[in-house]
């Protein structure tokens, strides 16, 4: 199967030799981020540093002119990834003869939700997620698909995946997060993952509900959760807390704006990239499901991308919905974390592989090379060799 890495470029600037080892591994293709949230991260083998900190999300290249005069616009990167580091990177990589990816991450920005507050999510209580851009706003939603076209369509690039391009909810890997306390489940995390901020009351309106009841009615289900009951159970955990009406009306609400997102930036990617460029999304085929990956509809997406990344760190079963829906040529890659400090399994990664291959997968994913140890690496290379 056709195996990427992804990448910084933080990971190759400064190394002359991290392109020929990412090269080394096996893979053809690098997934290389263009756009993306903050994070502090491990370089274990540059030559110059050692943790690099992205303080906030960023664009990893000068941004265009089409964001003069523009209130929501991207944030160039700081010292970080100076000028136009993801250029510099992927030259490099191309130069050792892999294929380039862009790797764009969308509606995840805290920063925005700092400097401009009415973007972001706001929750049944009235509490606010900075990191989570509001999908249904009209300015947030033009700023992700222009976002998504710049960022994905970079010079020499081949194709792109486009990460957290749907709602964003609660569970955040954030500095110092400490919101683990209560155990939410499936059903309560889609609950405190509502948006309430006034496109989405108005929203909600549009579906016949009333949003000032619709809010009470989450407190109401979630009192009992706070006091250690279980809100398990999936869907129709969620459908037992808020009745089926309800729970039916919301999720017709937020699944179509996350669709028509979906559609307008796959859209605006395409228009400007050139003959033969790939389009997919990092995605969960639990519409409902918030995230980095996204919750789609296995058949919807198919339909607008050319195929999708799909999480399978702790098992390739989310396969298994998109793989029933692929017609075509579609393209289905599993994901697996390969550092083991962050729970992946690089040693079994051969077996892993061939599981999803059983499943339906057709190109692999691996996350990260830039994080990952020597013995990782060696691990993924032994793999990848046996093939």
């Amino acid at each position: 199967m056709r195996t990427s890495a992804f990448l910084y470029p933080w990971d190759v600037v400064g190394d002359p030799d991290a392109a020929a080892r990412t090269a080394s591994l096996g893979v053809a293709q690098v997934t290389l981020a263009a756009a993306y949230h903050s994070t502090r991260a491990l370089t274990p083998r540059h030559p110059r540093h050692r943790i690099v900190t992205a303080e906030h999300a960023a664009v990893l290249y000068p941004p265009g002119e089409r964001w003069s005069g523009r209130a929501l616009r991207p944030y160039p990167a700081g010292d970080w990834a100076p000028g136009d580091a993801y250029g510099e990177a992927a030259a490099a990589l191309a130069d050792a003869g892999l294929d380039v990816h862009t790797w764009v991450v969308l509606a995840h920005n805290s920063r925005l939700g700092a400097e401009h507050p009415d973007t972001s999510v706001v929750n049944a209580y009235g509490d606010r997620y900075p990191w989570a851009p509001c999908i249904a706003q009209p300015a947030t939603r033009a700023l992700l698909v222009d976002l998504a076209a710049e960022a994905a369509v970079r010079p020499g690039a081949r194709g792109t995946e486009l990460e957290s391009l749907g709602w964003y909810g609660l569970t955040h890997l954030h500095a110092h997060d400490k919101t683990s306390g209560v155990g939410l489940g499936d059903a309560g995390a889609y609950l405190m993952a509502l948006c309430f901020c006034p496109r989405c009351r108005t929203g909600y309106g549009e579906q016949g509900l009333d949003a000032d009841a619709l809010a009470a009615a989450v407190r109401s289900a979630l009192e009992p959760v706070w006091r250690g009951a279980p809100s398990d159970g999936g869907w129709p955990g969620v459908e037992k807390l808020l009745g089926e009406g309800r729970a039916a009306a919301i999720r017709a609400w937020r699944d179509g704006t996350a669709r028509t997102l979906q559609e307008a930036a796959v859209a605006a990617v395409r228009a400007a990239a050139p003959e033969g460029f790939r389009v997919l999304l990092h995605a969960d085929p639990v519409s409902y499901h918030c995230g980095a990956n996204a919750g789609v509809d296995p058949a919807h997406i198919l339909s607008v991308a050319d195929g999708v990344v799909v999480p399978c760190t702790g098992g390739a079963g989310l396969l298994t919905p998109f793989a029933e829906a692929r017609r075509g040529g579609a393209v289905l890659a599993a994901n697996f974390t390969i550092v083991s400090g962050m729970g992946g399994r690089p040693a079994a990664l051969a077996a892993d592989a061939a599981r999803a291959r059983d499943l339906g997968a057709n190109e692999l994913r691996l996350y990260h090379a830039g994080l990952a140890s020597d013995d990782d690496l060696s691990a993924v290379r032994e793999a990848l060799r046996a093939g």
